[in-house]
């Protein structure tokens, strides 16, 4: 669900790798569509996805992309053509259906089909607000769009509200808005492309991993529901997810089954961003998290705290974090926290897929447990849909088989995506 630590590792070596090669490029800006800041009196619906720029930001020939891939031990079997990566800022609307801007990273292949399917993939959790696809140095971040996109597909990666280059704070695990956000950077994407000479033919193949696996879900539920008019989802492969939150990740967290370091950094999102969307998790940080961490732990997760300083400012254990009271939300969910959960779990309990669907995980994972992954096949089964499990065997990055889910799984599912081309 995070890379934490391991995002100091990755960003240096994928530095290093782009200089090596000279695959980066100035960014340079190539359209500006407006003010950020129309007026609210907009209706929302004609403003939702627009263009507000787009930024080219490097291009690499298909040897330059294996040679950035495999730095970071991403597969690069896949690679067919070189790529242009650009970063869109686009209109879309907040966690209250208020207008606002977001950011996401959108790879063409060069050459290939003038026409394009379209691969959309929604990233896994980040905590500052630089390490977001578009804006990320490193190749964890961009690594599977750019995979997708030297596949041969047209591929898209929102950074999600309040990451990138977005305005405010990040909405973490808020299925909804992580939706709208892709959304609306397919519809940005779509205006975009003909500008490069492409088309994108309205075919979508969505994937995301670890947050971004029920992002991923989220957004094929709402284009097979006629969410718009010019995309139709193809097939669904999501990664790693955090399914059931309540009746498997939380339980994960409370017995030890997650690292605890890392299960401090999780409920701490959780209940900062929840509380902020929410609301009723608690009135004062004070109620649910011990001192000192009660005073700054909003502020760690306001967009501006690198990962590993998070991680090094809080706790340990659980139990040095939460005060009773915290404990007993995670134990005994009630209000409008257990409302969140529930809506949370929709993305596997509330349709039914018509297209292909499979669900890829890794045995043992330290962080997204397993049983989510089983729990949602479960969901589906009793309404009639068969989504194989996929086990994406033995891959470790930066220490961690679910980060190597990542990896590993991307490699699998753009050989699977290609086949439905």
């Amino acid at each position: 669900m995070t890379r934490i630590a391991a995002r100091l590792t990755a960003g240096l070596v994928a530095a290093a790798a782009i200089s090596a090669t000279g695959a980066a490029a100035a960014p340079a800006t190539l359209a500006s569509v407006g003010p950020p800041d129309r007026p609210a009196a907009e209706h929302q619906s004609a403003a939702r996805g627009r263009l507000v720029s787009a930024t080219h930001l490097r291009t690499m020939s298909a040897d330059q992309v294996r040679g950035w891939l495999a730095s970071e031990g991403f597969d690069d079997s896949s690679v067919r053509h070189g790529v242009d990566t650009y970063r869109l800022v686009y209109r879309t609307i907040d966690t209250r259906g208020r207008a606002t801007t977001a950011s996401g990273l959108l790879v063409l292949p060069r050459g290939g089909d003038r026409r394009l399917d379209t691969v959309s993939f929604t990233h896994g959790t980040e905590i500052y607000k630089p390490d977001a696809p578009s804006t990320s140095g490193d190749v964890w971040g961009p690594g599977p769009a750019v995979t997708y996109g030297a596949a041969g597909f047209a591929a898209v990666a929102p950074d999600y509200l309040g990451l990138g280059e977005g305005p405010g704070l990040h909405p973490w695990k808020h299925v909804p808005s992580e939706v709208s956000a892709a959304l609306d950077m397919l519809r940005a994407a779509r205006q975009f492309a003909p500008r490069t000479g492409r088309l994108l033919n309205g075919d979508v193949l969505a994937t995301g991993f670890s947050q971004g696996a029920s992002s991923a879900l989220g957004l094929a539920r709402a284009l097979q529901h006629g969410a718009d008019p010019h995309f139709r989802i193809r097939a669904v492969a999501p990664i790693s997810g955090a399914y059931d939150f309540e009746g498997a990740e939380l339980q994960a967290l409370l017995k030890g089954d997650v690292p605890p370091e890392v299960a401090a950094v999780y409920v701490s999102y959780l209940f900062t961003a929840w509380n902020r969307i929410h609301g009723g998790v608690y009135e004062t940080p004070s109620e649910v998290f011990h001192e000192p961490h009660a005073s700054r732990v909003e502020k760690l997760f306001n967009g501006t705290t690198p990962g590993p300083d998070v991680l090094e400012s809080l706790p340990d254990t659980l139990g040095e974090l939460l005060t009773r009271r915290g404990f007993a939300v995670l134990r005994h969910p009630s209000g409008t926290f257990a409302d969140a959960l529930r809506v949370d779990a929709e993305v596997c309990r509330a349709w039914t897929p018509h297209v292909p669907i499979r669900l890829y995980k890794i045995a043992d994972d330290e962080q997204a447990t397993t049983a989510n992954t089983d729990r949602c096949a479960a969901w589906l089964r009793e309404r009639g849909v068969n989504a194989p499990v996929i086990d994406v065997g033995d891959t470790v990055y930066g220490g961690s088989r679910h980060l190597g889910s990542n990896v590993a799984g991307t490699a699998q599912i753009v050989r699977w995506f290609t086949t439905l081309k």
